[in-house]
């Protein structure tokens, strides 16, 4: 068997060798021919899996080390027979740590009060729904919109767009990229959110229309953007006038991408029947780096701001971004992963 694997995969090196013949390239250099004999192809968001990539190769399986899959052409596939598995909710708790710390990290900065805010979670899958968890811990009042999740399990728990974003303080976006979510948030969307509230994107940069959303940030009391438009070159003008700017990295935390390479792994070893590999997970070189569980009730405003900053500097990932924005790739890949905090 052969196997193709992003090289910047961590703790996957050395692990399908026993079983298999393995090559590591960068992500945006692995090419159809490389893939013409290969059975499995193991990757990130860096490599677009389409027909141009994939047709007349004899790859069976695609196996992403990450939440999202809008980089692969899932109906060409299905067509073709190829198998597509991703790490669904790899990296939900580090999306989370990175939600908060720049909330209060910001919201410290420009003196804006968090007593008892609303925060408007758009999209409640596995990251929309730690989110809500770390909120209702912290006594945020909580508004949900999942139009998919409404109609499979009922009304009660979630509201429309137009209502949560009318009566919220915060407004955070989990949703997948797809379809009905390219560009949902626009003019209008920006125009019904209330004077002064906050916009965070952690999800995909294509969710949002940049010039709306530069055009709206007068209006905005605090802009976080971790996800761009035409990655890794990000909108300058954007850039300079978010409050928090980061390179795709929320994520990014030390337990997410273990996470998120035993999904990988597993997926490949079960479809492949390598047996010694179904149940993988990498062995945590790194204890210091596991996640930590945190109590912040009882804490005011400032106390709990202290802790999380301490527990993620994120003011530290905007200034090294700021300094070299050419260098969103090389941030990324080098990025030293962060402990992960929950409640």
């Amino acid at each position: 068997m052969k196997i193709v694997v992003d090289r910047a995969i961590p703790f996957i090196e050395g692990v399908f060798e026993p079983y298999a013949e393995v090559v590591y390239r960068e992500g945006k250099d692995i090419g159809r021919d490389l893939l013409l004999d290969a059975d499995a192809l193991v990757i990130r968001t860096r490599t677009r899996c389409n027909r141009e990539l994939l047709e007349g190769t004899s790859v069976r399986i695609i196996a992403t080390a990450t939440i999202g899959t809008d980089h692969i052409d899932e109906p060409w596939c299905r067509s073709r027979g190829i198998r597509v598995c991703n790490a669904a909710g790899c990296n939900a708790g580090g999306v989370m740590n990175y939600v908060f710390s720049a909330l209060y990290g910001v919201a410290s900065r420009k003196a804006v009060s968090l007593n008892h805010p609303t925060m408007g979670i758009i999209g409640v899958g596995n990251v929309g729904g730690r989110v809500q968890h770390m909120a209702e811990h912290l006594g945020f009042d909580v508004l949900l919109c999942d139009p998919p999740r409404a109609a499979a399990e009922g009304p009660e728990a979630f509201c429309s767009l137009d209502y949560l974003l009318h009566n919220s303080n915060i407004v955070t976006l989990h949703v997948p990229l797809n379809e009905n979510t390219r560009g949902m948030v626009n003019a209008s969307f920006f125009s019904r959110m209330r004077p002064g509230a906050f916009f965070i994107n952690a999800a995909r940069g294509e969710l949002v229309n940049d010039d709306d959303l530069v055009a709206a940030i007068p209006q905005l009391g605090g802009v976080i953007i971790d996800t761009w438009n035409n990655e890794p070159y990000v909108n300058p003008i954007l850039m300079e006038k978010v409050d928090i700017a980061t390179p795709h990295i929320a994520g990014y935390s030390y337990q997410g991408k273990l996470n998120g390479t035993s999904a990988a792994v597993q997926a490949v070893a079960r479809f492949l029947g390598i047996d010694a590999l179904k149940d993988f997970y990498p062995v945590a070189e790194r204890e210091d780096l596991l996640a930590q569980k945190l109590d912040l009730r009882g804490m005011n405003q400032g106390q709990i701001t202290s802790v999380l900053q301490y527990n993620y500097p994120i003011f530290t990932d905007d200034f090294l971004f700021r300094m070299t924005p050419g260098s969103f790739e090389r941030i990324r890949t080098d990025y030293r992963y962060r402990k992960e905090f929950y409640v």
